[in-house]
C-alpha cells in the first residue's frame, strides 16, 4: 500500500469511529445534571414509549437511553444531561 492509501484509510476509520461512539455533551460534574429517574420521565413524556431499556452514561457523557418510539421501532437516543435536550437519535435496524 502507498503511503496516500495508507493516510486515506486511517481517515475513514476515525470517521467512523467517531460516528459510532455518539455525540459528546458536556464536562460539567454529574451533580448539574438531570437525575435518571427525571430523564426517564422526560423521556417517556416525549412520546418513547415506558419500556426504556437501558439507561447510562455515554462516553461522550450524554444521557443514554436505549428504548421504542412511538412507531415502535427501537430506538438510541442521546440526551444533553443538563438540557435535556436531544443531541442524537438512532433508530435501531
Amino acid at each position: 500500500m502507498n503511503i496516500r492509501t495508507t493516510l486515506l484509510t486511517a481517515a475513514l476509520l476515525s470517521a467512523t469511529g467517531a460516528a459510532i461512539a455518539g455525540p459528546t455533551c458536556t464536562e460539567e460534574p454529574q451533580s448539574k445534571w438531570i437525575s435518571e429517574a427525571e430523564m426517564t420521565k422526560r423521556f417517556q413524556a416525549m412520546g418513547y414509549k415506558d419500556d426504556v431499556k437501558k439507561l447510562h452514561v455515554s462516553k461522550g457523557k450524554c444521557w443514554e437511553i436505549y428504548g421504542t418510539d412511538k412507531q415502535g421501532r427501537k430506538v438510541e437516543v442521546y440526551f444533553h444531561p443538563i438540557t435535556g435536550a436531544i443531541a442524537e437519535e438512532n433508530v435501531k435496524k
